[in-house]
């Protein structure tokens, strides 16, 4: 089909011909016969060198945290029998920008690249592609779409910091604390019940003689120890927060704490919104839900406390949130008998009172401003909790 350039030679020839018609000035015709042949010329041109080419896509890192860079390369392959030139490609990542690449030729068998790399803020799951591009006669006045690329997947995750130190954990006995994690896998050789088997757990956990009795598969729930479990509560309710900016301030806490203490040797779970908690050892599946998070009006944090509470748990309860209110309280005080300590991470610009109710229970409370960092304040509450447990 014509360009923009070839719309306008085009009705610039139609016009002179009306005119010729008009005023019977041969020259006038001469012209204008001249702009029709000149783009019929190139819309044969372009059909007739039809190109044949396929378009790969290779990224640097198809994870990154919230603004870090990736590197986007395209390879291009003329597997036709005649060159490809004034190619003309855009390549767009969803909300992020578009790169645009002019390539002068390609010979056949030809192997080209082209490469842009991408800021990639703020976190969220983006499209890459497909690549679009064009062929055109060397007066660019007819086009020929190529054939379109294939659709990549670029996953943004929020801003992780690095955090220092490991809160106060209460195990099974009263008497014992860990402020360091006792290294343990999900799934120790001591269980204390019994489940039906579900499709695609490990064969190997059956317990057979239970199994008979009740002609169903029954698993082995396992147990780990508490002082090396944790459980990390996103707060997604609306109401909480302050700006869009807390919220996100937030988020990379909740991806800060997942990522330490998964480093540091903790099984730990996270809930962000959906029906169930995420095994945060599934790191990727993990860091994507955060990507997507939003907030979410419609979430009762009480009745989820209730659900947290059913499926069981222990160790260390890590909540963040926006503003601390009364419902969270209540939520840290039903689940505080499954717990061994409450972490309680707020991101505000102000003290807010029911700070105090949490301080009452014994839950250690860390306090940014929106935007802020929370490794400085991080690392503040945990000296202050071991300086604190050392003196009793």
């Amino acid at each position: 089909m014509p360009t923009v350039r070839g719309w306008a030679l085009l009705g610039a020839g139609l016009a002179l011909l009306f005119l010729w018609w008009l005023f019977g000035d041969p020259e006038l015709l001469l012209v204008g016969v001249f702009l029709l042949l000149a783009t019929a010329l190139a819309l044969l041109y372009v059909h007739y060198h039809r190109p044949s080419l396929s378009v790969a896509r290779h990224l640097s890192a198809s994870a990154v945290h919230n603004g870090d860079t990736t590197t986007v390369t395209l390879i291009l392959q003329n597997r036709g029998r005649r060159a490809i030139g004034h190619l003309f490609l855009n390549d767009v990542v969803e909300q992020l920008g578009t790169a645009a690449f002019e390539i002068a030729a390609i010979t056949p068998g030809e192997l080209a690249t082209a490469a842009y790399r991408v800021t990639c803020r703020p976190r969220g799951v983006y499209q890459v592609g497909p690549a679009r591009g064009t062929v055109t006669d060397p007066l660019a006045l007819a086009e020929l779409p190529v054939p379109s690329g294939v659709v990549d997947r670029l996953v943004v995750y929020p801003t992780v910091e690095d955090l220092s130190g490991f809160p106060i954990v209460s195990g099974k006995d009263p008497s014992l604390n860990a402020s360091r994690p006792e290294h343990s896998q999900r799934g120790g050789e001591d269980f204390y019940t019994l489940r039906e088997y579900q499709r695609g757990d490990d064969l190997r956990r059956v317990h057979w003689p239970s199994s008979a009795k009740t002609d169903e598969l029954m698993i082995r729930q396992l147990e780990t120890p508490w002082q090396s479990r944790a459980l990390v509560l996103l707060d997604v309710r609306e109401s909480p927060y302050e700006s869009e900016e807390a919220f996100e301030t937030a988020v990379s806490g909740a991806a800060s704490v997942v990522t330490h203490l998964v480093r540091s040797g903790f099984d730990a779970d996270l809930w962000a919104g959906e029906a169930d908690t995420i095994d945060a050892a599934r790191y990727a599946a993990t860091m994507e839900r955060l990507a997507l998070v939003e907030p979410d009006p419609s979430i009762d944090i009480e009745a989820v406390g209730t659900r947290v509470r059913h499926r069981g748990g222990g160790g260390a309860l890590v909540m963040i949130t926006g503003v601390p209110d009364r419902k969270l309280l209540s939520v840290q005080r039903l689940l505080a008998a499954d717990f061994g300590a409450t972490l309680l991470m707020g991101t505000t610009s102000t003290t807010p009172q029911t700070v105090i109710g949490f301080h009452r229970v014994g839950a250690t409370t860390v306090l940014v401003e929106p935007g802020g960092r929370w490794s400085r304040a991080w690392l503040t509450a945990m000296r202050s909790k071991w300086a604190s447990v050392s003196a009793v």
